[in-house]
């Protein structure tokens, strides 16, 4: 997973760790992320069906359609969290950018809003900008996404 930050930063939060130990499996504190088993939210997104589903404590609480990769840029499936986030980062990115652990990856708005529904990203998901904006008002950084075919 890529949480966007400095070495130095990870090893300021894991005293006594050394950078040669972080190893696939290894538990660490990233700074800034609360710990995804300490967050009653849960998103999870269904390529197939292009909808992403928001849950509270294993309840669903809504659903929202999405735009999803195309064929040759299809959006990864697994199981990442949101990292950062960014309100109003313009371009074709819409009202909010929500980073996910997988580098070059989000959810975000669209200045296209006629893309939702369909395959036609480079792989990340897009929402209509208001319901982008809900979610992340929502969530907090840390969030599960859980992405399935």
């Amino acid at each position: 997973m890529d949480f966007r930050m400095s070495v130095p930063s990870l090893m300021a939060a894991n005293p006594g760790l050394k950078p040669n130990q972080i190893i696939a499996g290894t538990t660490i504190v990233i700074p800034g992320i609360r710990n995804p088993a300490t967050i009653p939210y849960h998103v999870i997104i269904h390529l197939d069906q292009k909808i992403l589903q928001l849950y509270h404590s294993g309840r669903l609480m809504k659903t929202y359609p999405i735009a999803v990769g195309k064929i040759l840029t299809a959006t990864p499936s697994g199981d990442f969290v949101v990292v950062n986030r960014e309100p109003n980062p313009g371009g074709p990115f819409g009202a909010y950018w929500l980073s996910l652990s997988k580098l070059h990856y989000g959810i975000h708005g669209t200045n296209n809003p006629l893309s939702i529904g369909k395959a036609v990203s480079k792989g990340c998901v897009r929402m209509y900008n208001q319901d982008v904006v809900e979610l992340a008002s929502i969530i907090p950084n840390g969030t599960r996404v859980s992405i399935r075919s």
